[in-house]
């Protein structure tokens, strides 16, 4: 056999090897894609919620700032040396305790010869009473020595109110805040000396617009949180509003009392403010975790029954449901429009589904949805 046969003949066996092996991968390919068409995946274990009418309290919110119901920097009134201090900084202190004395040892010594003074003109205005009554001065010996009576009786209080405005005391009962003078210390009039506040109960103070005033009167009651107490609300009511909106921003002060007996509240603090409406709104509500967020519209999973077209079974499955939102409370979030009462939506992992995914729910590790949550249940 020549040499150029026997190249042919090894190329015909090398292609028909080849084929073969080509026609053994294709059909191994063929029954994967067959397979792979065939294969159903498992339905995707989820949990779920109702959506219910609920009726929620309604409320107006804002920002406010908290004020003591009294509240002054206790000043000096007239110039003085500070002589003694009987207060301790941060203390309570009732109405008219002392607080600062000046020394007060000149008008002392002035108030000590008045009164001598007025001693002496007491008892001239009493003899020559007797003698106008005999009818031996004249009535007008007796009008000057009532005058000189009166004179030295004004002069004498005189004294007594600079020794009094001297002696500093509380105008009201509250706490006080950090010393800013020392003994020995010359005062002069309007020298700051200590912060005195009235804390419990304490004002809270925050405006609404005017579109809300019609809602509001004395009396109702408001919810306020604050910083300073995370995770607590406290209940007060409302105590006054402003006669005058403000021409500015259209917005009406209103101020609320509310209790302070641990004093944690102190003027000055912000605070959240929700005034509660007498009147309930009846809301569709989902668990807020159920809604899937975009930024052309936001959707909810609503878990229906569907029948396999092959198999004939009955199972359950998603449908994506493009869903307008309320007012959020809680755990929960208010659907406008989208759902009705009693349909089930998916309360959790939402982001990992599709339309019309197979799903089986399983609520075994749902979590509880609250209105009012506190930081404890997380």
């Amino acid at each position: 056999m020549s040499m150029k046969k026997r190249i042919i003949l090894t190329l015909a066996g090398l292609a028909v090897l080849v084929g073969l092996l080509g026609g053994i991968k294709g059909l191994q390919i063929d029954r994967m894609i067959a397979q792979g068409s065939q294969m159903v995946p498992p339905p995707e274990p989820v949990t779920t919620a109702v959506a219910r009418t609920e009726a929620w309290e309604s409320v107006l919110t804002s920002v406010g700032s908290l004020a003591a119901v009294q509240g002054v920097t206790v000043t000096a009134e007239l110039a003085g040396k500070i002589v003694n201090i009987a207060f301790k900084p941060g203390t309570l202190v009732r109405a008219g305790e002392l607080l600062v004395q000046q020394d007060t040892s000149s008008e002392e010594a002035q108030l000590r010869s008045t009164e001598a003074t007025v001693a002496l003109a007491k008892l001239n205005r009493e003899r020559l009473g007797k003698l106008l009554a005999e009818r031996t001065i004249s009535q007008s010996q007796y009008d000057n020595a009532d005058a000189q009576f009166k004179q030295a009786v004004a002069q004498s209080d005189n004294i007594r109110a600079t020794i009094a405005k001297k002696t500093i005391r509380a105008s009201f009962g509250g706490r006080l805040g950090i010393r800013l003078v020392n003994v020995g210390q010359m005062l002069n009039p309007g020298d700051a000396i200590v912060s005195l506040q009235s804390l419990d109960p304490i004002f809270v103070d925050f405006l609404l617009p005017q579109q809300q005033l019609a809602q509001v009167q004395p009396g109702l009651p408001v919810r306020v949180t604050t910083d300073a107490l995370p995770g607590q609300a406290i209940d007060g009511k409302i105590t006054a509003i402003n006669p005058q909106v403000d021409a500015a921003t259209r917005n009406i002060r209103i101020q609320a009392t509310i209790p302070n007996s641990e004093e944690r509240l102190r003027p000055g603090m912000f605070a959240n403010v929700a005034v509660i409406m007498p009147a309930r709104t009846k809301v569709l509500s989902i668990p807020a975790t159920a809604v899937l967020y975009a930024p052309y519209s936001d959707s909810v999973f609503v878990v229906e029954e569907k029948t396999d077209e092959k198999s004939g079974k009955t199972g359950k499955a998603v449908r994506q449901q493009f869903a307008q939102l309320g007012d959020k409370r809680g755990d929960f979030v208010a659907i406008v429009s989208g759902l009705k009462e009693g349909d089930t939506v998916v309360s959790t992992g939402v982001f990992k589904l599709r339309n019309g995914q197979s799903v089986i729910e399983d609520n075994t590790l749902a979590p509880e949805f609250k209105l009012a949550p506190r930081p404890d249940d997380n």
